[in-house]
């Protein structure tokens, strides 16, 4: 088993929404959701980014979606935008979670903001976590929350996520559909980029349009990455790439995670659970055909998605590995896939 870096997880909302159950979310497991302590441990998972995400407003529509999203076609209405104002409680608390982990966890789990960090805890058998925003809601038109979320660790930050936000648009979730379904970054979208460059916090583009995709590529001077995102010429869903955005993203020297959500791997774009390893190996097939294999990783979307049941949770990243291998992806290339990608990666975007 090699150990995984992971580009995403949700496990922050899981805490947020059960606040008075977090000891035994983090700490021991409670039988749900794809993360804890121990089931890490277990799986070999070493770190990743772990995602501030502000959850919309419920809609008393009537509209199951989940269904809906069970048998396509599908266009998936996008929620309103949230104002900094009302985001900024839900983020903070998530970040609060964020440091109580690292606490809690009694020097098993720490806060890292430099790959040389990862490293050391990789061989002293600490799990790192990285600060990750997922949609920038929080951020106020001035950036003055971007400079406090930097002190407190962030260092990964995706303008938006599937709505819109005062710096950008995010797709809808649909399928079949293109990522071309909006505009792009805004002025405040393009002051965001630079100070995010100035920085040093790396900028993912999942979620994003394909214009709002093409505007930080003309801005940003850091290898563009998205972390958790998959191939669109397999599964025609909104939120995966294009080869045409596959080919800016390898030339940029960046990267992609592949995602297990299951909607975005089956080619018929359903989100069941009952699949086998056939999607997810092509999916990986093509980002490493497109993007070269030093340029592909893994962004399992944890706790934010289905999974393929061959993989169920955190403890099945054994399994997605003998796959692998079983595809005759050599040692040296799951190695690569796994962890070692994502390092060298952040190594070129965060510097020493």
């Amino acid at each position: 088993m090699f150990p995984t870096f992971d580009g995403h997880n949700d496990i922050l909302l899981r805490l947020f929404n059960a606040p008075q159950n977090r000891e035994a979310i983090w700490l021991t497991g409670e039988g749900k959701g794809h993360l804890d302590l121990p089931r890490m441990k277990t799986g070999g998972f070493v770190g990743g980014f772990f995602a501030i995400y502000i959850p919309s407003p419920h809609r008393d529509d009537g509209i199951d979606y989940h269904q809906l999203m069970e048998n396509p076609p599908y266009r998936l209405p996008l929620s309103p935008l949230i104002s900094a104002p009302d985001a900024l409680p839900t983020a903070w608390a998530m970040a609060n979670h964020m440091l109580w982990m690292e606490r809690a966890s009694e020097g098993r789990f720490k806060l890292v903001t430099t790959a040389a960090q990862i490293r050391a805890n990789m061989a002293a058998g600490v799990i790192s976590g990285i600060l990750h925003m997922e949609g920038a809601e929080a951020i106020d038109p001035d950036l003055d929350a971007l400079y406090a979320f930097h002190a407190l660790g962030l260092r990964s930050l995706g303008p938006v996520w599937s709505r819109p936000t005062i710096f950008g648009h995010g797709v809808p979730f649909a399928y079949p559909s293109s990522p071309d379904t909006g505009e792009g970054l805004t002025d405040a979208g393009k002051r965001l980029i630079k100070a995010c460059n100035d920085l040093k916090v790396m900028i993912d583009l999942s979620h994003m349009t394909e214009a709002g995709f093409n505007d930080v590529a003309a801005l940003s001077t850091a290898p563009l990455v998205a972390t958790h995102s998959n191939a669109h010429a397999l599964t025609q869903s909104s939120r995966n790439l294009t080869d045409r955005q596959l080919s800016v993203i390898r030339e940029s020297g960046g990267m992609v995670g592949l995602n297990f959500a299951t909607s975005f791997l089956r080619r018929d774009g359903k989100q069941s659970a009952d699949m086998g390893w056939e999607d997810v190996l092509a999916h990986l097939d093509h980002l490493i055909e497109h993007l070269g294999e030093d340029h592909v990783g893994l962004g399992s979307d944890f706790d934010g998605a289905t999974i393929p049941q061959g993989i169920g949770d955190v403890t099945g990243l054994p399994a997605l590995q003998q796959a692998m291998l079983d595809h005759q992806y050599g040692e040296a290339l799951v190695k690569k896939l796994t962890h070692e990608n994502w390092l060298a990666l952040l190594d070129r975007t965060w510097g020493g």
